[in-house]
């Protein structure tokens, strides 16, 4: 018993260690948006904040046709031009909810989970005072890291997009 216990420890501290240790080399990132132009929003930006960074980065805009749906980069097919591209990391950015309160979960999902589970919100609600984003990374169809960023005093569109990339920018210098 004791030595399962002392087990368990030392697989928490390996995970623990393992997100702190977290570097990005490359990444297709995904938006989870219902519509297209928060979508577009979003990957667009995210691709260019990582490419300014020295990671590189594909929109999944550019893997899938217009309108298609982004659980299709969980097929064999498209992983495999994903692969040819030189890209082995997943990147779902999702807007978590306009609250402060979000916490990272240790639940582990993969990734044609993520993918089906889709969005809740749009980028911008009236009356927000702030929105929380959840970037899940993931390889080898598992979870490998997870990030929240909270973007507070937020007044229209533009505002929300304008400050996601001030802290988007600050997080990967700092964490990824």
């Amino acid at each position: 018993m004791k030595h399962v216990f002392m087990l368990f420890i030392v697989i928490s501290q390996f995970n623990f260690y393992s997100q702190i240790n977290f570097k990005l080399t490359n990444a297709v990132v995904i938006g989870q948006f219902d519509k297209p132009e928060d979508r577009f929003s979003i990957e667009i930006n995210t691709t260019e904040i990582l490419a300014t960074q020295g990671i590189k980065a594909i929109p999944s805009l550019n893997l899938l046709k217009t309108g298609e749906d982004s659980r299709l980069l969980a097929t064999d097919s498209l992983k495999a031009v994903v692969r040819s591209k030189g890209f082995d990391t997943y990147l779902i950015v999702k807007v978590l909810g306009f609250d402060k309160r979000f916490r990272l979960t240790d639940r582990k999902i993969s990734f044609n989970e993520s993918l089906d589970r889709g969005t809740l919100f749009n980028l911008y609600r009236d009356e927000a005072e702030s929105i929380s984003f959840e970037f899940s990374f993931f390889k080898n169809d598992q979870i490998i890291y997870r990030e929240i960023i909270r973007c507070q005093s937020i007044s229209d569109q533009n505002t929300v997009i304008k400050k996601y990339r001030k802290k988007l920018r600050k997080c990967v210098l700092k964490k990824w």
